[in-house]
């Protein structure tokens, strides 16, 4: 009999615990339920945020503004502050309109910054070049090339060139280093996918040149046509020939 009531009152006890358990659970669930509603301050990307914008910045013109969500609906990460540490760093990437603002897209080195390198001592010069002008999309930075100039030469006594003078072209730049074409530049940033993006049909052609030289390419580029040739390993110019229109079919 002794045995049979303790068997008895053990279940009961169990039953007990179970109850307890369960009532302990819908409670915390509902608290969780709650909670996750529970709006929360976070920062959101109300325009586009270019790569290398400081966290400061964009508070102060706007670019981020501060938006309440419920707490469940956050992603890891975001940024629900912007304070004196946090305001120094850089948004890495472009942040487009719409994105929540978090932590990761912020560092010290934007990865989508376009700025190039120019070798020291040496000055960059961008020129524009037709697709035949720079070889279709064959010239690319590192690439090495050489700079034709089509120009009507100067007459002695003239103060102005007619427009059926003669013209002239020449090796205006012998050898000059390609350090960018449009905004791919010798150390390009990747796209989000991390391919390189592709070059621009008609896309300018940074060059880096010594001082002196830069100013030879900028009169070029001032006073007549310029045309770029892809050089060869070896490649020999004749900077003295000049090729007119009385000597364009001559051997």
């Amino acid at each position: 009999m002794g045995r049979r009531v303790f068997v008895v009152l053990a279940a009961v006890v169990v039953a007990l615990i179970g109850v307890v358990a369960v009532v302990f659970y819908a409670k915390g669930a509902d608290a969780r339920a709650v909670a996750g509603q529970r709006p929360q301050t976070v920062y959101i990307a109300k325009l586009l945020v270019p790569s290398g914008t400081t966290a400061a910045e964009a508070v102060a013109t706007g670019l981020i503004v501060p938006t309440q969500v419920a707490a469940k609906g956050l992603p890891i990460g975001a940024l629900s502050t912007i304070d004196a540490a946090t305001g120094k760093l850089l948004a890495m990437t472009d942040i487009a309109p719409g994105e929540f603002v978090v932590a990761s897209r912020f560092g010290t080195t934007p990865l989508g910054q376009k700025a190039i390198q120019v070798p020291d001592g040496q000055v960059a010069i961008s020129i524009s070049l037709s697709d035949p002008a720079r070889v279709g999309t064959f010239v690319s930075p590192g690439s090495h090339i050489v700079i034709y100039d089509t120009y009507v030469p100067a007459v002695a006594g003239s103060k102005s060139a007619g427009a059926s003078a003669a013209k002239a072209t020449q090796v205006l730049l012998d050898d000059v280093l390609v350090i960018a074409v449009g905004t791919t530049s010798l150390t390009p940033a990747a796209n989000s996918d991390g391919e390189t993006p592709p070059v621009a049909a008609g896309a300018l052609v940074t060059v880096a040149l010594p001082p002196e030289t830069a100013a030879k390419l900028v009169h070029g580029i001032q006073t007549g046509v310029l045309y770029a040739g892809l050089r060869g390993t070896d490649t020999k110019t004749n900077l003295t020939q000049i090729v007119s229109d009385a000597t364009l079919f001559s051997k």
